[in-house]
């Protein structure tokens, strides 16, 4: 198996001269992105504004189903928005509560813009907050207990970003449906690194992106809507995208599609459609159950030999409850991580959690073991010391 994926590494030219292990943050670009966008660019240079009737109009939802078949949501059930701060936006001023559904249940791990977004669109709702007793996990009794007639939705982190811990998503969505609450998967931090079904977990919405795990880059957001829920929610972010008749330019009542178009607004970014697509294609023909195994071959190696240098880890030990990043709390974390920038090995650093370290399908046992003895020497010699004067602005 993992000579069949080694075999992917020359599609991702930064492997050739470093050592990439920040695919929580950023995936690798395929090769096949240059091919890509000389084909976006020759398409409108060529055809000009004859491309939206020829291939872009459609390209949204064709680039949706490409996703929908990795997370096995049926077609034209997934749209694709620049951001997740847009697309939680525009899904969040479209939803409405029975009289009495007044709490939404969020974790203290959640991601920062997942929880600006919340905050500012239900600005009058109850919001509890289960907060983590390790830093690592998030106490799943007490979500489930707080989860009551009253909650609106659950909005769950399905991989935590911090420490790569696995929610049981399955678990809360059942409770959440049990009594009639509804529930969102932010799922950033999941779809590419494990197999998620959207059909098999029930889930309401998801919303995930093709930056990290699925070497997409930037502008691939993709949120999917359970089919029997997209006429539903009718969102206030919106535009002539999303109107049945969009070449009518009717100045009335907008009456919006019923498939995942239903979720757009003005003109989306075309060019990142075209960029997106090597990633999801290479991840789609290596399958997920394929990429989850080696991960969790990685990761335990990477576990194993932090705990033998005596490195405390930030991430669960238990493989099924781990993702694809091991989070290590060595002393001077940050200076550590801009040292190993000096020698060509990428990794972050992350407040208050450590320094990340993601092996994908295209790393080597050799580099999980050089990013540790790489740590061990910057600690022994000091090199770490030559950042301590002010930090990055970016971490």
């Amino acid at each position: 198996m993992n000579h069949n994926l080694l075999q992917w590494r020359d599609e991702f030219p930064i492997l050739q001269e470093t050592t990439y292990l920040v695919s929580h943050s950023l995936g690798a670009m395929p090769r096949g992105v240059y091919d890509s966008l000389r084909a976006y660019a020759d398409t409108w240079a060529s055809r000009g504004v004859r491309a939206w009737g020829d291939s872009w109009w459609a390209l949204n939802g064709q680039v949706g189903d490409k996703i929908g078949q990795i997370i096995n949501a049926p077609p034209s059930t997934v749209s694709i928005h620049e951001n997740l701060s847009i697309a939680a936006s525009i899904l969040y001023s479209g939803m409405s509560f029975p009289e009495g559904r007044t709490k939404i249940i969020i974790d203290d791990m959640i991601f920062p813009t997942m929880y600006y977004v919340l905050r500012g669109m239900f600005p009058h709702m109850q919001f509890h907050m289960v907060k983590s007793r390790d830093g690592i996990t998030v106490p799943i009794d007490e979500m489930l207990d707080a989860i009551d007639e009253r909650t609106a939705f659950v909005s769950i982190s399905h991989v935590l970003f911090r420490s790569a811990y696995i929610m049981p998503a399955h678990e809360i969505i059942e409770k959440a449906h049990c009594v009639g609450a509804l529930t969102v998967l932010d799922a950033y931090h999941s779809v590419g690194v494990i197999p998620v079904d959207v059909t098999a977990l029930n889930v309401d919405i998801l919303i995930g992106g093709t930056l990290k795990w699925m070497c997409g880059g930037p502008g691939g957001v993709f949120m999917y809507v359970r089919p029997d829920l997209l006429p539903m929610i009718t969102p206030k972010i919106t535009g002539w995208f999303a109107h049945k008749r969009p070449f009518a330019f009717e100045v009335d009542e907008i009456e919006l599609r019923e498939d995942s178009y239903r979720f757009l607004n003005g003109t989306f970014g075309v060019a990142s459609l075209y960029s997106i697509q090597p990633g999801i294609d290479i991840i789609a023909q290596i399958g997920a159950e394929v990429i989850r195994a080696n991960s969790r071959r990685l990761t335990a190696l990477l576990i194993k030999l932090a705990q033998k240098a005596g490195y405390e880890v930030r991430t669960p030990l238990n493989p099924d409850e781990r993702a694809g990043t091991v989070t290590l709390a060595v002393p001077h974390a940050y200076e550590v991580t801009r040292a190993l920038l000096d020698r060509n090995i990428i990794t972050d650093y992350r407040e208050n959690a450590g320094i990340r370290i993601s092996p994908h399908f295209y790393n080597t046992e050799d580099e999980v073991r050089l990013v540790i003895a790489a740590i061990g020497d910057i600690l022994e010699t000091g090199a770490w010391q030559q950042h301590t004067q002010g930090r990055a602005f970016v971490t």
